[in-house]
Protein backbone atom coordinates (compact mmCIF):
# COMPACT_ATOMS: atom_id res chain seq x y z
CA UNK A 1 0.00 0.00 0.00
CA UNK A 2 1.64 3.38 -0.96
CA UNK A 3 0.50 6.84 0.95
CA UNK A 4 0.36 9.54 -0.92
CA UNK A 5 1.49 12.01 1.35
CA UNK A 6 2.85 12.43 4.98
CA UNK A 7 -0.47 14.46 6.27
CA UNK A 8 -3.02 12.47 4.83
CA UNK A 9 -3.66 8.47 4.02
CA UNK A 10 -6.69 6.88 4.23
CA UNK A 11 -8.29 3.78 4.05
CA UNK A 12 -11.92 2.45 4.84
CA UNK A 13 -11.89 -0.97 6.23
CA UNK A 14 -15.89 -1.50 7.13
CA UNK A 15 -16.41 -4.65 9.78
CA UNK A 16 -19.65 -5.41 12.00
CA UNK A 17 -20.48 -5.42 16.06
CA UNK A 18 -22.80 -5.65 18.03
CA UNK A 19 -24.93 -3.42 20.52
CA UNK A 20 -21.69 -1.12 21.00
CA UNK A 21 -21.53 1.96 22.57
CA UNK A 22 -18.66 4.33 24.09
CA UNK A 23 -15.75 6.23 22.73
CA UNK A 24 -18.18 8.02 20.59
CA UNK A 25 -18.91 5.91 17.71
CA UNK A 26 -20.27 7.92 15.10
CA UNK A 27 -23.29 6.50 12.37
CA UNK A 28 -22.02 6.62 8.91
CA UNK A 29 -24.98 4.63 7.34
CA UNK A 30 -28.07 3.29 8.93
CA UNK A 31 -26.85 -0.05 10.98
CA UNK A 32 -22.94 0.94 10.83
CA UNK A 33 -21.07 1.88 13.46
CA UNK A 34 -18.02 3.86 12.90
CA UNK A 35 -14.21 3.74 14.47
CA UNK A 36 -11.75 6.27 13.63
CA UNK A 37 -7.95 5.66 14.40
CA UNK A 38 -5.32 8.36 13.02
CA UNK A 39 -1.34 8.51 13.60
CA UNK A 40 1.42 6.38 12.46
CA UNK A 41 3.30 5.95 9.14
CA UNK A 42 5.21 3.19 10.60
CA UNK A 43 2.07 1.38 12.28
CA UNK A 44 -0.48 1.81 9.20
CA UNK A 45 0.38 -1.07 7.60
CA UNK A 46 -0.39 -2.79 11.47
CA UNK A 47 -3.11 -1.16 11.53
CA UNK A 48 -4.23 -2.20 8.12
CA UNK A 49 -3.85 -5.58 8.84
CA UNK A 50 -5.44 -5.34 12.26
CA UNK A 51 -8.75 -4.38 10.78
CA UNK A 52 -8.96 -6.63 7.54
CA UNK A 53 -8.36 -9.29 9.66
CA UNK A 54 -11.46 -7.84 11.81
CA UNK A 55 -13.57 -7.44 9.08
CA UNK A 56 -13.68 -10.72 8.10
CA UNK A 57 -15.65 -11.80 11.53
CA UNK A 58 -17.61 -7.95 11.50
CA UNK A 59 -18.47 -6.47 8.19
CA UNK A 60 -20.83 -3.71 9.50
CA UNK A 61 -18.86 -1.63 11.35
CA UNK A 62 -16.62 1.04 9.65
CA UNK A 63 -13.25 2.04 10.47
CA UNK A 64 -11.65 4.79 9.04
CA UNK A 65 -8.04 5.42 9.69
CA UNK A 66 -5.67 7.95 8.24
CA UNK A 67 -1.46 7.65 8.33
CA UNK A 68 -0.21 11.03 8.80
CA UNK A 69 2.29 10.55 11.44
CA UNK A 70 2.33 9.89 15.31
CA UNK A 71 2.05 13.84 15.95
CA UNK A 72 -0.52 14.60 13.72
CA UNK A 73 -2.50 11.22 15.28
CA UNK A 74 -2.01 12.99 18.73
CA UNK A 75 -3.06 16.69 17.81
CA UNK A 76 -6.54 14.63 15.93
CA UNK A 77 -7.17 13.05 19.95
CA UNK A 78 -6.92 16.28 21.04
CA UNK A 79 -8.85 17.75 18.94
CA UNK A 80 -11.71 15.48 19.71
CA UNK A 81 -11.42 13.84 15.75
CA UNK A 82 -10.79 10.82 16.38
CA UNK A 83 -11.03 7.86 19.05
CA UNK A 84 -7.81 6.24 19.10
CA UNK A 85 -4.62 7.66 17.71
CA UNK A 86 -1.84 4.88 16.52
CA UNK A 87 1.71 6.27 17.82
CA UNK A 88 5.37 5.23 17.27
CA UNK A 89 6.41 7.22 20.44
CA UNK A 90 5.45 8.29 24.01
CA UNK A 91 3.68 11.09 24.09
CA UNK A 92 4.74 14.72 25.65
CA UNK A 93 4.01 16.23 28.59
CA UNK A 94 2.89 19.48 26.39
CA UNK A 95 1.17 17.08 24.97
CA UNK A 96 -0.82 15.17 28.16
CA UNK A 97 -1.29 18.71 29.12
CA UNK A 98 -3.19 19.85 26.34
CA UNK A 99 -5.23 16.82 26.30
CA UNK A 100 -6.06 17.02 29.79
CA UNK A 101 -7.03 20.92 29.15
CA UNK A 102 -9.48 20.12 25.99
CA UNK A 103 -11.07 16.63 26.78
CA UNK A 104 -10.81 16.62 30.41
CA UNK A 105 -8.31 13.43 31.40
CA UNK A 106 -4.35 12.88 30.84
CA UNK A 107 -5.26 9.67 28.61
CA UNK A 108 -4.82 6.16 28.52
CA UNK A 109 -1.50 4.59 26.88
CA UNK A 110 -1.78 0.64 25.22
CA UNK A 111 1.02 -0.81 23.92
CA UNK A 112 0.25 -2.89 21.15
CA UNK A 113 3.78 -4.41 19.83
CA UNK A 114 7.46 -3.65 19.70
CA UNK A 115 9.51 -2.10 16.86
CA UNK A 116 13.48 -1.99 15.91
CA UNK A 117 13.87 0.87 14.48
CA UNK A 118 16.56 0.02 11.59
CA UNK A 119 19.07 1.96 10.00
CA UNK A 120 18.42 1.24 6.34
CA UNK A 121 21.61 1.56 3.90
CA UNK A 122 21.57 0.60 -0.31
CA UNK A 123 23.01 -3.58 -0.32
CA UNK A 124 25.52 -2.79 -2.09
CA UNK A 125 27.14 -0.16 0.08
CA UNK A 126 30.16 -2.20 2.11
CA UNK A 127 28.92 -0.45 5.46
CA UNK A 128 26.56 -2.25 6.66
CA UNK A 129 27.11 -2.23 10.82
CA UNK A 130 27.49 0.93 12.64
CA UNK A 131 28.03 2.00 16.14
CA UNK A 132 25.70 4.37 18.34
CA UNK A 133 28.34 7.14 17.88
CA UNK A 134 28.32 6.72 14.26
CA UNK A 135 25.09 6.80 13.44
CA UNK A 136 24.61 9.68 15.64
CA UNK A 137 27.19 11.45 13.80
CA UNK A 138 25.98 11.01 10.25
CA UNK A 139 22.35 12.31 11.12
CA UNK A 140 23.79 15.33 12.97
CA UNK A 141 26.15 15.82 10.21
CA UNK A 142 29.21 15.34 11.82
CA UNK A 143 29.88 12.79 9.62
CA UNK A 144 29.22 13.16 6.05
CA UNK A 145 31.53 11.09 3.32
CA UNK A 146 31.65 6.83 3.88
CA UNK A 147 34.93 7.05 3.44
CA UNK A 148 35.27 8.22 7.30
CA UNK A 149 33.14 4.64 8.16
CA UNK A 150 35.43 2.53 5.86
CA UNK A 151 33.29 3.06 2.99
CA UNK A 152 33.98 4.51 -0.72
CA UNK A 153 34.96 8.00 -0.97
CA UNK A 154 31.32 9.43 -1.69
CA UNK A 155 29.22 12.08 0.45
CA UNK A 156 26.99 10.44 2.92
CA UNK A 157 23.43 11.15 1.84
CA UNK A 158 20.77 11.31 4.90
CA UNK A 159 16.96 10.66 4.72
CA UNK A 160 14.73 11.52 7.54
CA UNK A 161 11.29 11.54 8.10
CA UNK A 162 9.25 15.34 8.44
CA UNK A 163 9.33 16.59 12.27
CA UNK A 164 5.61 15.81 12.30
CA UNK A 165 6.69 11.59 12.73
CA UNK A 166 6.87 9.97 15.64
CA UNK A 167 10.14 8.38 14.39
CA UNK A 168 11.70 11.06 13.41
CA UNK A 169 11.21 12.20 16.80
CA UNK A 170 12.05 9.01 18.38
CA UNK A 171 15.56 8.72 16.81
CA UNK A 172 16.30 12.85 17.74
CA UNK A 173 15.67 11.73 21.45
CA UNK A 174 16.88 8.45 21.65
CA UNK A 175 19.70 8.49 19.37
CA UNK A 176 20.98 12.13 18.33
CA UNK A 177 20.45 13.07 22.77
CA UNK A 178 18.23 15.79 21.58
CA UNK A 179 20.22 17.56 19.22
CA UNK A 180 19.02 18.88 15.73
CA UNK A 181 19.31 16.70 12.77
CA UNK A 182 21.43 17.88 9.88
CA UNK A 183 20.43 20.59 8.05
CA UNK A 184 22.17 19.18 4.45
CA UNK A 185 19.74 16.11 5.08
CA UNK A 186 16.64 15.27 2.46
CA UNK A 187 12.87 15.29 4.58
CA UNK A 188 10.82 13.01 2.87
CA UNK A 189 6.82 11.95 3.28
CA UNK A 190 7.11 8.42 4.62
CA UNK A 191 8.83 5.18 5.71
CA UNK A 192 8.11 3.94 2.09
CA UNK A 193 9.56 6.96 0.68
CA UNK A 194 12.75 6.48 2.64
CA UNK A 195 13.31 3.34 1.47
CA UNK A 196 12.81 4.62 -2.21
CA UNK A 197 15.45 6.99 -1.98
CA UNK A 198 17.84 4.20 -0.16
CA UNK A 199 16.98 1.49 -2.57
CA UNK A 200 18.07 3.67 -5.81
CA UNK A 201 21.25 5.09 -4.19
CA UNK A 202 24.26 3.86 -2.68
CA UNK A 203 25.55 6.78 -1.07
CA UNK A 204 21.94 7.14 0.99
CA UNK A 205 21.05 6.28 4.52
CA UNK A 206 18.27 6.45 6.09
CA UNK A 207 15.72 5.01 9.32
CA UNK A 208 12.32 3.49 10.21
CA UNK A 209 10.43 0.18 11.09
CA UNK A 210 12.04 -2.98 10.96
CA UNK A 211 9.43 -4.11 9.03
CA UNK A 212 9.89 -2.47 6.04
CA UNK A 213 12.19 -2.78 3.24
CA UNK A 214 13.39 -6.29 4.20
CA UNK A 215 14.76 -7.81 0.63
CA UNK A 216 15.41 -4.25 -0.30
CA UNK A 217 17.39 -2.51 1.35
CA UNK A 218 20.34 -3.53 4.37
CA UNK A 219 19.48 -3.75 7.65
CA UNK A 220 21.94 -2.43 9.53
CA UNK A 221 24.01 -4.47 12.85
CA UNK A 222 24.25 -1.83 15.47
CA UNK A 223 26.72 -2.18 18.00
CA UNK A 224 27.19 -5.48 16.26
CA UNK A 225 23.43 -6.69 16.89
CA UNK A 226 20.94 -7.55 14.02
CA UNK A 227 17.38 -5.62 14.29
CA UNK A 228 15.65 -9.02 14.68
CA UNK A 229 12.72 -9.93 16.31
CA UNK A 230 14.82 -12.16 19.01
CA UNK A 231 17.13 -9.08 19.69
CA UNK A 232 14.16 -6.89 20.36
CA UNK A 233 12.58 -9.08 22.84
CA UNK A 234 15.34 -9.56 24.87
CA UNK A 235 16.39 -5.98 24.43
CA UNK A 236 20.02 -6.93 22.92
CA UNK A 237 18.95 -4.34 19.83
CA UNK A 238 19.65 -1.01 20.89
CA UNK A 239 17.50 1.24 19.15
CA UNK A 240 14.03 -0.60 20.49
CA UNK A 241 10.20 0.69 21.29
CA UNK A 242 7.03 0.12 21.77
CA UNK A 243 3.97 0.86 19.31
CA UNK A 244 0.85 2.24 20.99
CA UNK A 245 -2.51 3.13 20.85
CA UNK A 246 -3.96 5.70 22.80
CA UNK A 247 -7.59 6.60 23.80
CA UNK A 248 -8.97 9.70 25.62
CA UNK A 249 -10.27 7.13 28.69
CA UNK A 250 -10.71 4.23 29.27
CA UNK A 251 -11.86 2.15 26.36
CA UNK A 252 -15.37 1.32 26.32
CA UNK A 253 -17.91 -0.32 23.60
CA UNK A 254 -16.26 -0.31 19.95
CA UNK A 255 -12.89 0.71 21.22
CA UNK A 256 -12.89 -1.73 23.85
CA UNK A 257 -13.79 -5.16 21.69
CA UNK A 258 -10.94 -3.46 18.97
CA UNK A 259 -8.50 -2.97 21.75
CA UNK A 260 -8.86 -6.22 23.27
CA UNK A 261 -8.88 -7.96 19.67
CA UNK A 262 -5.47 -6.58 19.38
CA UNK A 263 -4.19 -7.44 21.91
CA UNK A 264 -5.78 -11.35 21.58
CA UNK A 265 -3.44 -13.65 20.09
CA UNK A 266 -4.83 -13.40 16.88
CA UNK A 267 -4.13 -9.72 16.86
CA UNK A 268 -0.66 -10.46 18.44
CA UNK A 269 -0.17 -12.99 15.71
CA UNK A 270 -0.81 -10.26 13.24
CA UNK A 271 2.14 -8.26 14.78
CA UNK A 272 4.65 -11.01 13.46
CA UNK A 273 3.01 -11.66 10.30
CA UNK A 274 3.42 -7.66 9.49
CA UNK A 275 7.68 -8.10 10.53
CA UNK A 276 7.20 -6.22 13.91
CA UNK A 277 7.72 -8.03 17.71
CA UNK A 278 4.51 -9.04 19.68
CA UNK A 279 4.49 -8.37 23.46
CA UNK A 280 4.21 -12.30 23.86
CA UNK A 281 4.69 -15.75 21.52
CA UNK A 282 0.76 -15.62 20.24
CA UNK A 283 -0.60 -19.09 19.98
CA UNK A 284 -1.57 -19.89 16.60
Amino acid sequence: MTFASWHRSRWFLQMFCLALAGCTPWAVNTGHTALRISGSDTMAPLVQRWGVAFMEKNPKVLIESEAGGSGYGIEALIGGRVDLCAASRPMEAEEVRRLQQARGALGVSILTARDALSIYVHPDNPVQALTLDQVRGIFDGELHNWRQLGGPDRPIRVIHRQPNSGTHHFLRTHVLLAEAYAETGTVVANTEAVIRGVATDAAAIGYGGVAYGQGIVTHCHIEGVEPSAANVRTGTYPITRYLYLYSVQEPIGLCRLFVDWVLSDPGQQIVAETGYVPLWNARN
